[in-house]
């Protein structure tokens, strides 16, 4: 009886260990992401535009930087003119459709960054704007 019992139990161990195993290797494996070095950086000369402000003229200065997922991504943008012009066109028509008093709270920062990183992915096709960096950014009352 002894011995059928350490049999058995021995039988349910190496098929639990068989089940671990098979569990383990059916899972997604997640790509590891970029570091920062491997990540590529598109920079803009300023942008000076004109807020939506109704019955009032505010203005907005900002310079910004795009993070894309590689270097060599970042490199081909810089390379393309009629990109950089795509892109700088999407970049002034979003930033024309913003209010001072959106803009001047973190949360209005961090939906502008948002809408341009949607906005240029899609216009990119193919490239994935990571980040959106202000290395400067005025809002004019």
């Amino acid at each position: 009886m002894k011995k059928i019992l350490i049999l058995v139990v021995a039988v349910l161990v190496l098929a639990g260990g068989a089940g671990g195993t098979w569990w383990w290797m059916r899972r997604p494996v997640e790509a590891k992401a970029p570091s920062l070095e491997e990540r590529g950086l598109v920079s803009f000369e300023p942008f000076l535009v004109n807020l939506a402000d109704e019955g009032a003229n505010r203005y907005l200065k900002v310079t910004l930087g795009l993070v894309l997922e590689t270097a060599e991504a970042a490199k081909h943008v810089e390379e393309t003119p009629v990109v950089v012009s795509r892109l700088r066109s999407d970049i002034l028509e979003l930033l024309t459709e913003q209010s001072s008093t959106q803009l001047v709270s973190a949360v209005g920062k961090q939906a502008l960054k948002a809408a341009i990183k949607t906005r240029l992915s899609e216009a990119l096709e193919h490239k994935e704007v990571v980040d959106v960096l202000f290395s400067e950014f005025v809002v004019q009352f």
